[in-house]
């Protein structure tokens, strides 16, 4: 008989649980899931076998040397041993793995530490696309093009602009209000916030704003404070002296609010405030000022529905849209960044969605967003806090981006395209902000794979200047780089489409954010040979960027390095098809004769020549001689006229030699060897002088 203190254990707890570490019944669906999301995301995989590699070997199929685990992850806290990729029960005995390598794809550490606007550096985990960028260029510069991204895209702050507030004159003073621009600057509030926050009711925002702006002398408390961030952020793309007034203003009048009673316009009153700062390109302060919001929100027990329902219906609606909005904020700064969100749902009771009457789901931009992004925390949690990815682990997160994709992306693409008139601006903002997430979630699972077909593509050395391999491979790696383009393929054209209706704002940092990654993917997916239509998309992400760029300093970085990195694939493609062309022209020219086998000396050539020649004039004669007698030094197929094969390489008139460099000293520079991991070498010490 067992003792009424046994504990009961459960041999295998659903997939949530499992993340979130707490306590599973076992059933399907289990208490955790039923309370939170229902059975959809109740998941049980299959316990496997702990495996266990050789310590002194690298995994055969790695396309990059095993490296130090960095001593900060995205998402996790940091492994009990640092500066060694072992642990002390790893032995050398080798043991069988239940994931096949052919499955498997190398997840790169990507962490690393950034210089911020006054020099500091500043972290940025695995998962931001500043890391992808970091990455992305270290393999081009090594295999590809050394010169490929200049000083001014790399050495110039990305992080955060310096900001003027502190300068401003008059910061106590109260800022003057038009009551006629209220109207328009709540219409562009509304319009840019969509599918990010929803804190107010829209129809009545713009009169309680009014109301308040008429008043002579009104209480300097959270709600003015509220008031003038509302439109510090729509004036911030019209009048950029008067949005800082305000938003200085109300800095101060909510940080004095601190010290009294909190509420939900504290809380409201730092949110704004972080989405301030990250349309002003600040990203590091509003990372900071939005754990006061975080906290507050804590304090006043928003994250427990059970709780807000004590306040009536209408209140209960609106505490529980102001903890959503908290989270999608809180997973983007954590998301964009690489660093851990400042708010967790482990003890939330909130519910993510509204059922109708016939139990379906309403459609609602706010609930969209944060199940997107609480997908997206998933997939940094399990896929960006391991060594290795296999399919089996993508295959669960691929259900979860399915089932949201049945719901949510037909009717958001639906409010994408419908007709743009003023009323409908706002959804079909919020609806393309959604979608981009989506696709910035396909993006980020599928990356690592995308990786490794581009370094398996990409030569190492100067003897295989071969095509990519055919894109027949259907591979499961294959298949998920695949995915990785067309996500990206996808975002630049929604994005694009918004900019072509003129309906987008100058300052959408969540866009700018995804946008920049995509056109990262679609550069690098161009240059491994996905497909040449993807030099239309990447120049579709780089027109979109260029549209954000005039009042948004990190797009104006980002459209450089796009822009550069175009060019360098563009490039390393016409120099890959020129030799691809001399060698299919070296077995094919000999069916006719169309080129003769031997030619004469440089200086014999104002001797008869035996055989014939193409060239009748005495003078291209000579300038055929010099140039072949050229390429005799330089390529192996000298006896093929380039007159004939010209495909973009110019022939200098005065020297009768090519004008572009010597095609072995090109390879010389521009392949070397690949490093992945730049910031893991040394134990963990981070050398940095290369990205000064």
């Amino acid at each position: 008989m067992s003792s009424p203190m046994t504990r009961i254990r459960i041999a295998n707890a659903c997939d949530t649980c499992k993340q979130r570490k707490v306590k599973c019944d076992g059933n399907l669906p289990c208490r955790y899931c039923s309370s939170r999301q229902g059975s959809v995301t109740c998941r049980f995989s299959p316990a496997g076998r702990r495996r266990v590699r050789k310590s002194h070997l690298p995994s055969p199929e790695s396309s990059a040397p095993s490296s130090v685990r960095p001593d900060a992850s995205s998402d996790l806290p940091p492994p009990p041993v640092i500066g060694s990729s072992r642990t002390p029960c790893e032995s050398d005995v080798p043991r069988h793995s239940d994931v096949s390598a052919e499955e498997e794809a190398d997840v790169p550490r990507e962490a690393r530490l950034l210089c911020d606007s006054t020099g500091k550096l500043t972290f940025v985990g695995d998962c931001a696309p500043l890391s992808l960028y970091q990455t992305v260029r270290q393999i081009v510069a090594s295999r590809v093009d050394p010169n490929a991204f200049t000083p001014r895209t790399s050495r110039v702050s990305m992080l955060e602009n310096v900001s003027s507030d502190p300068s401003l004159p008059g910061n106590n003073e109260e800022p003057y209000v038009d009551t006629a621009d209220v109207h328009r600057l709540v219409s562009i509030f509304i319009s840019v916030t969509s599918g990010l926050v929803d804190f107010f009711e829209k129809t009545q925002l713009e009169d309680n704003i009014s109301v308040w702006a008429s008043q002579k002398e009104g209480p300097r408390d959270a709600v003015s404070a509220v008031n003038y961030l509302v439109l510090a952020i729509g004036s911030q793309s019209l009048d950029e002296g008067s949005a800082a007034r305000y938003f200085q203003y109300a800095k101060t009048l909510a940080l004095s609010c601190l010290g009294g009673d909190l509420g939900t316009e504290t809380v409201q009153a730092f949110a704004l405030i972080t989405l301030y700062m990250l349309r002003a390109c600040q990203i590091n302060g509003a990372f900071l000022l939005f754990g006061i919001a975080a906290r507050a929100a804590y304090s006043i027990g928003l994250h427990r529905t059970e709780v807000n329902s004590r306040f009536g219906p209408e209140l209960h609606i609106q505490r529980d849209r102001l903890w959503k909005s908290l989270r999608v904020l809180d997973l983007f700064l954590s998301i964009s960044m690489g660093r851990p969100p400042s708010m967790s749902d482990v003890d939330c009771t909130v519910p993510c969605g509204d059922v109708d009457a016939d139990g379906k789901e309403k459609f609602n931009l706010l609930n969209a967003s944060v199940q997107i992004l609480s997908i997206t925390e998933d997939i940094v949690l399990q896929v960006y806090s391991r060594r290795k990815i296999s399919l089996q682990l993508t295959e669960g997160i691929s259900c979860q981006l399915r089932d949201w994709s049945r719901k949510w992306l037909y009717q958001l693409k639906r409010t994408v395209d419908k007709v743009p008139r003023e009323e409908n601006r706002p959804d079909a903002i919020g609806a393309c902000q959604v979608m981009s997430c989506y696709y910035y979630a396909v993006m980020l699972v599928a990356r690592p794979f995308l990786m490794y077909e581009l370094c398996k593509r990409l030569p190492e050395n100067t003897a295989s200047i071969d095509p990519p391999s055919s894109n027949s491979d259907n591979s499961g790696r294959t298949r998920l780089a695949n995915a990785c383009v067309d996500a990206a393929s996808l975002m630049a054209e929604s994005v694009l489409g918004l900019v072509d209706r003129q309906l987008w704002d100058g300052r959408m940092p969540l866009i700018v954010s995804w946008l920049f990654a995509s056109s990262l993917v679609l550069g690098v997916g161009l240059l491994g040979g996905f497909g040449r239509i993807l030099e239309k998309y990447a120049r579709m992400s780089i027109a979109a960027l260029e549209y954000f760029a005039k009042t948004d300093a990190h797009a104006m970085q980002y459209t450089l390095i796009a822009k550069s990195l175009l060019s360098s694939a563009l490039e390393y493609l016409r120099s890959r098809d020129i030799n691809e062309r001399l060698r299919i022209a070296e077995s094919s020219s000999q069916l006719f004769g169309l080129i003769p086998k031997e030619h004469p000396r440089q200086d014999d050539a104002s001797t008869n020549v035996s055989e014939p020649t193409l060239a009748s004039d005495p003078q291209d004669t000579n300038l055929l001689h010099n140039s072949l007698a050229h390429e005799s030094l330089t390529s192996p197929f000298h006896d093929i006229d380039p007159l004939l094969l010209s495909l973009g390489c110019s022939i200098d008139s005065n020297s009768g030699s090519f004008s572009n460099k010597d095609q072995q000293d090109q390879a010389d520079q521009v392949f070397g060897a690949l490093n992945l991991f730049p910031l893991l070498d040394g134990n963990g010490h981070i050398d940095l002088a290369h990205y000064f």
